[in-house]
Order: C-alpha cells, then structure tokens, then sequence
C-alpha cells in the first residue's frame, strides 16, 4: 500500500487518499472510467494542466474510445473504428460517442481521435461534475486568461488518487490490472510519463512499456494511432471530419 511518506514526492503538498473515490472504483462492462481518470492525471490537484491542451484532448478521445472497447460496444482494426454492440450504454458520454460511430461507415481511428477530441474536455469534466469528482467555476477579472471558466478538484485527496497509484506501481515494478495497464498506455503515448516518473529509475521506465506491450491488439492499435497524433502535433481541427458528421 502507498505509504504517506512516499506519496509526497510524488504528489507535493498532500497525503494520498487509501482508497480509489467511490466513482472510481467500479470495474467492468460499462463501470470502466478511463477518461476521468485520465483527466484527473492530465491534471494537478488543483485543477491546473500538466499537458498542452490538444494533447490532452486526444488522450481523452483515446480513453473514450477504450471505455467503449473494454465495454464490447467497439473494436479497433486494421486502423478502423468499427462497431461490434449497438447496444447503448448507461453511460451518457459513452452513448453519445456509440451513436455517432455507428452513425457512420467505419472511418480511420485518427479521425475519431480528432473529431471526439474537440469535445472530449468538456464531455468529461461535465460527466465528473455530475459524480462530484470535479466542480466547475468560472473566470474573474483577476484572472483575465480564464474567460471559459474550468473545472477544479471537488477533493483533492481523490483528485491524488490514479496519480499517486499509478507512478507508485510503476516504481515498484507491482503487477498492474488491465484497466490500469490502458491507464499507462495512455500515459505514455501523451508523454505524460515525464512527470509522471521524475526521478524514478531507469527501471521504472521500462517496465511502464512493458505493461503497456500487454494490452490487447485493438488497444495498441488505438495508442498507435494516439501517438501518431501527438507526435505529429496536429491539431484536433486538422483531421477530417466523417461526411456523416459535418
């Protein structure tokens, strides 16, 4: 278990919780969370980026996508999105994204990646307001850059959570789950790993591929192409959007 001790090198300033939050720690079918948790590590505890913008969107849009595959609604092959369960999720994001996807002939994971990438920020944080993960607040003038508003932390302490758990498994080399396993996937293709293992061992570092090179093909096909994306630098306005959509 993460010691109080260990965690604040890792996450400065407070103790780590010792539990997931409640709305976190659902498993299977449509339980699976990716994209909260994902965003919640794209972000410090105080609601502050720790990633540029469009790469986090795109990380977003990759942690959507795996929710649906993980929950059998999708698979991605041979760089194509396609649908396997038309079945809508309980899940209103999930449903959304389902619906559109299945709007549509299949089209590239590079596509999806943009297009959900747009609204992939908003669509979660308003899904984390709605489970009390997150709050929303808007600009001030004493804060002229922040005219959209944002979102912060409802707790800190859980806001630590998939932070603190992650970087502290990867330094121990501990076993990790599936769901975590994408969670580190996600990771790594947004380079977040760079904070996220700040001075751990080389180690550390290795073994983050290595349970990322465990996931299932569909998976790595979709980190694939979120790597692709980032590298590139595109922007999620520079994809193509599917016909059906525009």
């Amino acid at each position: 278990m993460t010691t109080r001790s260990a965690a604040r090198s890792h996450v400065p300033r407070h103790a780590p919780p010792t539990t997931a939050p409640v709305c976190l720690q659902a498993r299977g079918g449509d339980g699976h969370r990716f994209a909260d948790e994902f965003h919640l590590l794209a972000h410090d505890d105080t609601g502050q980026p720790r990633l540029p913008r469009p790469v986090a969107a795109y990380g977003l849009a990759a942690a959507l996508l795996a929710e649906l595959h993980v929950s059998g609604r999708i698979t991605v092959d041979r760089g194509q999105v396609q649908v396997r369960d038309r079945h809508r999720p309980a899940d209103a994001v999930q449903g959304v994204l389902l619906d559109r996807i299945a709007a549509v002939k299949p089209e590239s994971t590079r596509v999806w990646l943009a297009f959900f990438g747009e609204s992939a920020h908003d669509r979660v944080a308003h899904r984390m307001c709605q489970t009390g993960l997150l709050t929303s607040h808007s600009g001030s003038r004493w804060r002229p850059w922040a005219k959209r508003g944002g979102y912060r932390p409802a707790d800190r302490f859980d806001a630590a959570w998939p932070w603190t758990r992650l970087s502290q498994q990867l330094r121990d080399r501990a076993p990790l789950g599936d769901s975590d396993r994408i969670l580190a996937g996600l990771v790594l293709h947004t380079h977040l790993d760079t904070a996220l293992l700040a001075g751990a061992s080389l180690r550390a570092r290795v073994y983050l591929r290595e349970v990322v090179e465990d996931v299932q093909p569909p998976v790595h096909e979709l980190f694939a192409a979120l790597a692709a994306l980032v590298t590139t630098s595109v922007s999620p306005l520079g994809e193509p959007v599917p016909g059906a959509l525009r």
